[in-house]
């Protein structure tokens, strides 16, 4: 594996793990420091909080600015700040500056925070511009694949064309699209807390585009779009399996599909 600007010594990056791959998946952050550290980088996981996003989906904002004061303080000394989730990654980069008054000493911190904070995919992508040697294994060649945008990093980050790209690299595989890649599965964070049948209708909709392509696996970059459609999935008694996309792209085994324990 290589990348055109490979740090010439272990230049720091701070991993935000993210709540729910803190809780559940962890596999996911390890996943992320195996990719990121391939490169050259050295890979800190400082001691940090939630980055205030259910927060700010309330509307609690003073609460989210306390959040947001505490992260800044945090990842200040960074240079990069990568999470393997668009839509934290998104709060920060996105949403932290309009909770400060502009030209204020906490606008100016957020921007900062904000030029440097990167999702995975597309830190590896567009910033450390790796190449990835394809895996020797050809298990994830035989399945057929499919992917699910998260509507913050797509549509906050531009997250879209990133991961397939690794993909293909890593795999050698072609990403056989659903029709509704693009369209919420109905997550949203609060969302389906507040509007359950929606999000019910919404997620069946996804589940529908899965099996329109018959795929066998479903990969995507946002662990609480996955762990919704996942439990959906299995609750329907579907047979396929999801993932984080940076679990099958290190060398290590990606372990049980999420919502199944070994």
């Amino acid at each position: 594996m290589s990348g055109e600007n490979s740090p010439q010594k272990a230049e720091p990056v701070a991993l935000l793990v993210t709540c729910l791959s803190d809780l559940f998946r962890p596999q996911i952050a390890h996943a992320a420091v195996e990719l990121i550290e391939k490169f050259g980088y050295r890979v800190d996981v400082p001691r940090q909080t939630c980055c205030g996003q259910p927060a700010y989906n309330a509307g609690e904002k003073e609460k989210t600015r306390m959040l947001a004061e505490n992260m800044v303080s945090l990842f200040e000394p960074y240079r990069y700040v990568v999470a393997p989730s668009g839509s934290c990654a998104a709060t920060i980069k996105e949403h932290y500056p309009g909770l400060f008054v502009e030209g204020s000493s906490g606008h100016k911190r957020c921007m900062d925070l904000a030029g440097k904070t990167h999702e995975l995919s597309g830190f590896l992508v567009d910033v450390a511009k790796v190449d990835l040697e394809k895996k020797s294994s050809l298990d994830d060649q035989r399945r057929r694949i499919t992917y699910h945008d998260s509507c913050s990093g797509l549509r906050e980050l531009g997250i879209r064309s990133q991961p397939r790209k690794l993909l293909k690299e890593r795999l050698g595989i072609d990403i056989s699209e659903m029709p509704n890649s693009e369209v919420c599965c109905g997550f949203g964070g609060m969302f389906c807390v507040k509007y359950p049948e929606i999000s019910t209708r919404m997620v069946d909709n996804k589940v529908d585009g899965i099996e329109n392509v018959e795929a066998e696996v479903l990969l995507g970059g946002d662990l609480g779009c996955l762990m919704n459609i996942a439990g959906r999935l299995r609750r329907m008694g579907s047979k396929t399996r999801v993932y984080h996309y940076a679990e099958l792209l290190t060398d290590s085994d990606p372990g049980p599909a999420i919502g199944y324990r070994k």
